[in-house]
């Protein structure tokens, strides 16, 4: 069996996850709730200004990723600013045009390490031990929020030798490392 080279390179993972979304889906009618998702998850996707490749879109999140030239700190925070903005606004849209209220907020996950992607059939899916510590940054919940952003202390790294006052707040993450959130 001829085997393949992986290449590790390392890159950007940013996931925008919307909070609320089992509850929603349990409580809303599918055929409502699948358009309002679907709503929701565009208007985060079409807000990629900083022109990630998307990994997946997988129920109520987006994985976006870059490797290489990294976006910078002040561009990371204005690209997760809009698409805060974006989805609070699709969601005041929907409310009002359905006469409902949507209890849906958006956190973003922000990590950098080497990972690879591999192909199955026409998909390709990411691999590294990034993938798997922002997936697990997905599941911590700041009690007091969202919508949040978790920004990892790998991410911060490449631009600031001292970070500490970067953002407002910090939580340590047993298996992940110490988060940066505002």
């Amino acid at each position: 069996m001829k085997q393949k080279r992986v290449f590790l390179k390392k890159g950007i993972v940013v996931i925008p996850d919307i909070s609320g979304f089992t509850d929603f889906v349990m409580s809303t009618k599918l055929l409502l709730g699948q358009f309002i998702i679907c709503k929701l998850l565009h208007s985060i996707v079409r807000t990629n200004n900083l022109h990630f490749e998307i990994s997946e879109i997988e129920g109520d999140a987006v994985l976006f990723y870059k490797y290489g030239n990294i976006p910078t700190f002040v561009e990371i925070i204005s690209q997760i600013k809009l698409i805060h903005e974006n989805f609070k606004t699709e969601i005041e849209r929907l409310s009002i045009k359905l006469m409902m209220d949507i209890p849906l907020s958006l956190k973003v996950i922000v990590h950098y390490g080497a990972f690879s992607k591999y192909r199955i059939g026409r998909f390709e899916k990411l691999y590294g031990i990034p993938i798997v510590e922002a997936h697990k940054m997905l599941k911590y919940r700041i009690p007091k929020a969202p919508p949040y952003a978790l920004l990892s202390d790998e991410y911060l790294a490449v631009y600031f030798s001292t970070y500490s006052n970067a953002l407002q707040y910090g939580v340590y993450i047993p298996d992940v490392g110490y988060i940066h959130y505002f």
